[in-house]
């Protein structure tokens, strides 16, 4: 069984899949990772010398080539990963998707204590982040929404998820 988590950037996706993998005995996978050790180059790298264009045409072919394995793993996506392609037709077809729903004043306030660490932010003070998320959000939520089940962590308790997850595992197979 593969359980891929969809996301906007800082929504927790590493930090909340390595946990679920570690309580339901799975592998972790992180596509961007996964990216960067086959190309031998970070995505900033991929994305100055090939464009967004290359970027995606690798990340869609390493989404297919981890999507084809039959470990038990959770999936952390890039949070452009869904809408690009016909990848969420792939993710919703090869796994159970869920969708790590946080209010965009969350994940600004998230992401403006580590700009630093992402090119694309690293300029923007924090008014600006606020409507580069709202914006960059707003775009992406229509294929975020497509996913099988949303999860937000500050409502919801991570060990409630999994225990769903394993409750519903035998009608999960099907993903």
């Amino acid at each position: 069984m593969i359980i891929s988590l969809i996301g906007y950037m800082g929504c927790g996706k590493s930090t909340l899949g390595k946990k679920m993998a570690k309580m339901l005995g799975f592998q972790f996978v992180d596509l961007d990772q996964k990216i960067e050790q086959q190309e031998q180059k970070t995505i900033a790298e991929i994305f100055q010398e090939g464009g967004e264009e290359a970027f995606r045409q690798i990340e869609h072919e390493t989404l297919e080539q981890v999507l084809k394995q039959e470990e038990d793993m959770v999936l952390s996506l890039g949070g452009g990963t869904p809408c690009f392609m016909d990848n969420m037709k792939w993710i919703n077809d090869s796994t159970y998707s869920i969708f790590i729903d946080l209010p965009e004043k969350t994940l600004a306030q998230r992401l403006s204590q580590g700009k630093s660490t992402r090119p694309i932010i690293a300029h923007l003070n924090d008014e600006e982040l606020l409507a580069f998320i709202e914006k960059h959000l707003g775009d992406r939520r229509p294929f975020y929404e497509r996913s099988h089940r949303f999860f937000n962590p500050l409502r919801e308790d991570l060990d409630q998820l999994v225990e769903e997850i394993r409750l519903n595992d035998t009608d999960l197979s099907d993903h």
